[in-house]
């Protein structure tokens, strides 16, 4: 029921991790593997390993999340060691994230990526909004055509990208007119909405330390933007990149919807980060039951087929 067809593989379900969440070691790496996830990501690599920005840099609201992780891992070596490993063993391909402190280690990053025994696919993420003092690259139109310009003159592996929020109709268009021009296997959407602000009243002040509290809004919250998202680039990128809709699922109901909007793969975050691995399969049951009720015996019936209001 939960097939899902992504490139050249069938994943025995379309939910996964969000990079950054129940991704940072090996022993969460294998509890994602364990799970009724169809597949995972690695957590976005630095050259070497990053402690990340101060504590408190995450705090969880009755609707979602706001964080400021500021990339903490354990370096390239540490993550490529393991998907090397386990990929003689497994035959489902993992994604390795890569989302360095600089587009010139993001480019040194990938070589080396391409030199390796590495199988799976690369999510070039573009759209980092916590770490202080660094633009997203990809509000920058220009040096987000340069770069993957750059990217693909020498990377041959299944690579995607992941994306800001957009807001804009005229932006929509411009970024989907960029992607298209070049072999992207998949775009996700969305990554969290830049620079929120949650304050605690009773203390009157912000809930977390770094940036003067200023920090990357997940959950609930982003759910109506990244279904917008979602349908913008499925609608207007070539039919060859797939979409992997991020942002608010919390529910079957939620991961329905972004199917709806044609994404391929769903990735949660801030709900696997209060729930733990057990929330992919009861966010499965939820939506067979929603399935089952409308009669679906396969996701490919609905997926994309999301219906406006004619006159």
């Amino acid at each position: 029921m939960f097939e899902t067809f992504f490139k050249n593989y069938t994943f025995q379900s379309p939910l996964m991790n969000a990079s950054g969440v129940h991704c940072m070691t090996i022993e969460e790496l294998d509890e994602m593997a364990d799970s009724k996830a169809g597949t995972f990501v690695t957590k976005s690599v630095t050259r070497q390993k990053r402690q990340g920005n101060p504590e408190p840099r995450y705090y969880g609201t009755p609707l979602g999340s706001i964080n400021s992780m500021g990339l903490p891992n354990l370096g390239f070596d540490y993550y490529l060691d393991y998907v090397s490993k386990r990929q003689k063993t497994v035959s489902q391909p993992i994604f390795f994230s890569v989302a360095s402190m600089s587009m010139e280690e993001n480019i040194e990053t990938l070589k080396k990526l391409e030199d390796s025994d590495f199988q799976g696919f690369t999510e070039l993420n573009l759209s980092c909004p916590n770490v202080a003092g660094k633009p997203q690259v990809a509000y920058d139109f220009d040096l987000t055509e340069n770069i993957l310009t750059e990217v693909f003159s020498f990377f041959t592996k299944p690579l995607g990208v992941k994306l800001p929020p957009y807001f804009d109709i005229a932006h929509f268009d411009q970024m989907a007119t960029i992607l298209n021009q070049f072999p992207l296997a998949f775009v996700n959407s969305i990554n969290s909405v830049g620079n929120g602000l949650i304050i605690d009243p009773e203390k009157e002040q912000v809930v977390i330390k770094p940036k003067e509290g200023f920090g990357g809004i997940g959950g609930q919250y982003i759910k109506p933007v990244a279904l917008a998202n979602v349908r913008v680039f499925y609608t207007r990128l070539n039919p060859s990149i797939q979409i992997i809709g991020t942002g608010g699922i919390v529910s079957g109901q939620d991961a329905f919807e972004h199917l709806l909007c044609g994404a391929s793969m769903l990735q949660i975050g801030t709900q696997l980060y209060k729930e733990g691995t057990s929330v992919f399969a009861r966010i499965l049951a939820e939506l067979e039951v929603i399935m089952k009720a409308k009669g679906y015996t396969n996701i490919e019936q609905f997926r994309g087929k999301l219906k406006t209001i004619e006159e």
